[in-house]
């Protein structure tokens, strides 16, 4: 037990970065870089906010707004100045450095004698860990629902057509570069808000701590894909939390097991790169049984 709750804990605070990953790589079907800058934006916003005396809400919704902003900025680069996307990102992801460097004032910021959403909470368990599981799980049904419902109305299913078929959707009168400007804002919303509750539960915000979240949320939409399937969007959206924590899980037993933390990175990367070729190898094996069958 010691183990598996703070495991689900980060999981469920992860598995929300992960949902902005997949609305631009499943959904928009755009490789977007700029969660890289704005899951330390949201943490650094957040963390000089509550430093400052601000309300654990407040701060998370500020946060959330800014990583909108920097959304709309990748958005505005990719659409009216027709920069690439994984470019636009990645222009965003560096100019982001200094303003997370100019929000916090220095690289890291201290949340050790600060309220928190979690110290605030307190009142659920006198467990700190088991608080965190019931922020995290309130977190992500609040996210996984307003997502299930937006995704369901005009302009979200103008969203999801547009990374399906973009000349179609052209077609019927929908302004494409709004959809992916939204889209891209929506995402990044909620990967820095997946940043302020990071940093709120790990009691610090660092100007180095967006690295590798690019890879981090790719590993749980694909591991969420390949083990739970994605039937419904509903579904989509419980693989991707469901992958996120089996990822977070597949980390903890490594570190267990005497990996070094450096390492981390490096197994992520080839976890990753496994679970993107596992649909390959699936197909490719359906195709032999279909050959041998008689």
């Amino acid at each position: 037990m010691d183990l598996i709750i703070p495991t689900l804990s980060m999981g469920l605070l992860w598995s929300i970065l992960a949902i902005g990953v997949y609305l631009t790589f499943r959904v928009l079907d755009i490789a977007d870089l700029t969660v890289e800058g704005s899951f330390p934006l949201g943490a650094a916003t957040a963390a000089k906010l509550l430093s400052a005396g601000s309300d654990p809400l407040t701060a998370i919704g500020v946060a959330g707004i800014a990583g909108m902003l920097s959304g709309v900025v990748t958005g505005w680069l990719t659409t009216k100045l027709r920069i690439p996307a994984l470019l636009a990102g990645i222009l965003t992801m560096i100019a982001l450095y200094s303003v997370n460097l100019r929000i916090m004032g220095k690289a890291n910021l201290s949340l050790l004698a600060t309220d928190t959403i979690f110290t605030k909470s307190a009142f659920l368990s006198d467990d700190r860990t088991v608080v965190v599981l019931i922020v995290g799980l309130i977190s992500v049904l609040l996210v996984s629902g307003f997502c299930y419902w937006f995704f369901g109305t005009e302009i979200g299913a103008a969203i999801r057509a547009t990374g399906f078929n973009p000349s179609m959707i052209r077609a019927n009168g929908v302004n494409t570069n709004f959809t992916i400007m939204l889209g891209l804002l929506l995402s990044n919303g909620l990967v820095a808000v997946s940043g302020a509750l990071v940093a709120q539960s790990n009691g610090f915000a660092d100007v180095g701590m967006g690295v590798g979240t690019i890879v981090i949320g790719l590993a749980s939409v694909i591991i969420g894909e390949v083990l739970f399937g994605t039937r419904t969007f509903w579904n989509c959206l419980l693989s991707v939390v469901l992958g996120s924590i089996v990822y977070r899980v597949v980390i903890a037993l490594v570190l267990e097991m005497g990996m070094p933390p450096n390492d981390l990175k490096l197994f992520t990367a080839i976890l990753v790169a496994i679970a993107l070729s596992l649909p390959l190898l699936q197909a490719r094996f359906k195709g032999r049984q279909r050959k041998e069958a008689p």
